[in-house]
């Protein structure tokens, strides 16, 4: 009698070791998914968030640029859908996303587009290659946070993305 109570206890212990070790994989997939992601692997910001000057229509910059030759893989900053994908004016090639947490980003003067309307996306994902489509001085990745999809709701995208984690 002993011995079988033993075996049901160890038993009882290894299906909760069972159970923790799932609860714990599902956590840590999460936590993977919902990461945040810089635009441009290994890039820097070349020009800031509301720099002045006659390049921008408003007066100011309304995103940030991140360094980035042409061709260089443009990635989804978090999870979210495609909003936007196609010619954006000034912007050139760009892409919107709607954000899991209910911002927008925008990927602009891309040379290429990966993604359409509709698609959902995962943090990390390329949705583009990096290019100086529409007002653009050269090559790189003009990036904006949002809190609509239309221009002038920006907000500033480095404190955004510091917000999610990341050293920008």
């Amino acid at each position: 009698k002993a011995k079988a109570e033993a075996e049901r206890k160890a038993e009882a212990r290894a299906k909760e070791i069972r159970e923790e070790k799932a609860r714990a994989a599902r956590a840590a997939e999460r936590a993977r998914l919902n990461a945040f992601h810089l635009p441009v692997a290994g890039s820097h910001v070349t020009t800031g968030y509301n720099a002045g000057g006659s390049l921008w229509s408003s007066g100011s910059h309304s995103g940030v640029d991140f360094r980035a030759a042409s061709g260089s893989s443009v990635v989804a900053v978090g999870a979210g859908t495609v909003v936007e994908a196609g010619w954006g004016g000034a912007y050139g090639n760009n892409i919107v996303l709607r954000m899991a947490d209910g911002t927008y980003t925008q990927y602009g003067h891309l040379s290429s587009i990966g993604v359409s309307v509709g698609q959902s996306v995962s943090s990390g994902q390329q949705i583009g290659l990096s290019g100086s489509t529409g007002n653009s001085t050269g090559p790189h990745l003009h990036f904006e946070a949002r809190t609509t999809p239309d221009y002038g709701s920006d907000m500033d995208p480095v404190a955004y993305l510091r917000s999610h984690g990341l050293n920008v």
